[in-house]
């Protein structure tokens, strides 16, 4: 019989404000968001075609992403209200998972915390994978970015949980139909997230070579094997679509031409740069001084459990390492020919793929590192306190950049809503032609940006109003053009 776990410190549940205070406050700045990029084109297509019209147009025209279709249908079915609560939505969505997922690895690892410390970890990472990225808005409130680089890996990380809480025939019998549709799921949804879970797949089978042999090592080669299988079946899926070929031509990116020595050489330099970026953000620390303070809480768990994750931690931790090395490179690779100018800026939401991975992985090495600092008994105090200031200075930190992305979205917000009630008012009295005065935030596209010089998605916008087509203006005129 298992003992009762303790209850969470004060210090600790104190500390938890922080993080659900900033989410709670950036659900809430969800309610100003408006369609806008990929947005115009999503919406006429679902509102005339529906969700097959929606399936047809990504893998026949667009990308070949089945799943990533489904997923713009949940929201985009409700409109402008369907992408004002995608953030909340979708943020708890996040939340729920590492929530569930921190007490099932620690579970696999034979450890065990206080009650409450799992949302302090989950609400943490969260607000770093967030809020610590260059550009919050395409990472958390655009929903057509969110669901292929926020949501995806989330998702993979989701179908890992139930194959640590499987204790039963059942229970893995379960695992293995989730690793089937996860896998699936995932290798439709977002490329950039099928290759880092592939990556981190054949790493684990890997790993599994050193194992000793017995039941758990079985379970999880099995496990692996099936969500690997379902991963690549994923992708050829994708790839043999007639989207994905129109996508490919479009970038020029071929098979061969994404692994010749330049191309190659280029990823590396961009995957380098990448790097430098996110390893000079301060606010990923947050992340190492969370699992610090996990580790520093840890008690031993179940001595009779043979979950995955049990054994000598270091080679685990440096196989991660790597296997986020080599999954970050390899989506560089492959997204680069889209953003071969812009990587650095407007391509850095597909940055996500492999950065929910790297917040996941510094909380495991500050996990490590506090119960080694617990184990010898020395330094503790000074490590809780260090680590609980820098987690609450993170959070202070990261809301003051939210408070101008708050400000920018509302003035994007009430212009878009008067803009939105004057075409409707002219198209309802007969107009086929209408000026359009271009708003963004956050590095989205929006019709005639770059001072009327970048025209798409201006067609699309038309089709959205039922007209013709719009024109390019600095404020809006008075009556209609027939």
């Amino acid at each position: 019989m298992r003992a009762p776990r303790s209850r969470i410190p004060l210090w600790a549940a104190v500390l938890t404000v922080f993080p659900l205070a900033l989410l709670g406050t950036s659900f809430w700045i969800g309610r100003l968001v408006r369609p806008g990029g990929d947005d115009w084109c999503f919406l006429p297509v679902l509102r005339d075609e529906g969700v097959f019209g929606m399936i047809g147009k990504f893998y026949l025209h667009d990308n070949g992403r089945i799943a990533n279709a489904l997923m713009v249908a949940l929201y985009g079915a409700g409109g402008v209200a369907g992408h004002q609560w995608y953030a909340t939505v979708s943020g708890l969505l996040i939340l729920a998972v590492v929530w569930a997922l921190v007490p099932a690895a620690l579970r696999g690892a034979g450890r065990t915390a206080p009650r409450g410390v799992p949302l302090l970890v989950a609400s943490m990472t969260v607000v770093v994978f967030f809020f610590a990225t260059p550009n919050t808005y395409k990472t958390f409130y655009w929903p057509a970015s969110s669901v292929s680089h926020t949501v995806a890996p989330a998702l993979a990380a989701a179908a890992v949980i139930p194959l640590l809480r499987a204790r039963s025939r059942r229970g893995r019998i379960l695992a293995l139909c989730v690793a089937v549709v996860a896998g699936l799921f995932v290798g439709t949804l977002s490329e950039g997230t099928a290759i880092v879970s592939a990556v981190l797949l054949c790493t684990a089978l890997l790993l599994s070579l050193r194992s000793l042999p017995g039941p758990a090592r079985d379970r999880t080669r099995l496990w692996c094997g099936v969500a690997l299988a379902a991963v690549v079946a994923g992708m050829i899926i994708i790839y043999t679509s007639p989207g994905s070929r129109v996508r490919r031509g479009r970038f020029g990116a071929g098979a061969t031409s994404m692994v010749d020595t330049g191309s190659l050489a280029d990823a590396l330099g961009t995957f380098g740069d990448i790097l430098g970026t996110v390893l000079t953000t301060w606010a990923y620390l947050g992340a190492l001084a969370v699992g610090v303070l996990l580790g520093l809480l840890l008690r031993a768990g179940d001595p009779a459990g043979d979950g995955p994750l049990r054994g000598r931690p270091l080679l685990p931790a440096l196989a991660a390492v790597g296997a986020f090395l080599v999954s970050g490179y390899l989506c560089t690779l492959v997204t680069l020919p889209a953003f071969e100018h812009n990587m650095m800026t407007y391509g850095t939401r597909t940055w996500n793929d492999f950065l929910f991975l790297l917040v996941l992985l510094l909380v495991a090495l500050g996990a490590l590192l506090g119960d080694a600092l617990r184990v010898r008994g020395r330094g503790t105090a000074a490590a809780t306190g260090t680590a609980a200031v820098l987690c609450a200075a993170v959070c202070v930190g990261l809301a003051v950049p939210l408070t101008g992305l708050a400000h920018d979205m509302g003035v994007r917000a009430r212009h878009w809503d008067r803009q939105d009630r004057l075409l409707r008012k002219e198209v309802a009295r007969g107009a086929e032609v209408l000026p359009y005065v271009p708003a963004s935030v956050g590095q989205m596209r929006d019709p005639f940006g770059h001072h009327g010089r970048s025209i798409w998605p201006a067609p699309c916008t038309a089709q959205y109003y039922h007209l013709k087509r719009i024109t390019y203006a600095t404020r809006p005129a008075p009556g209609p053009t027939r």
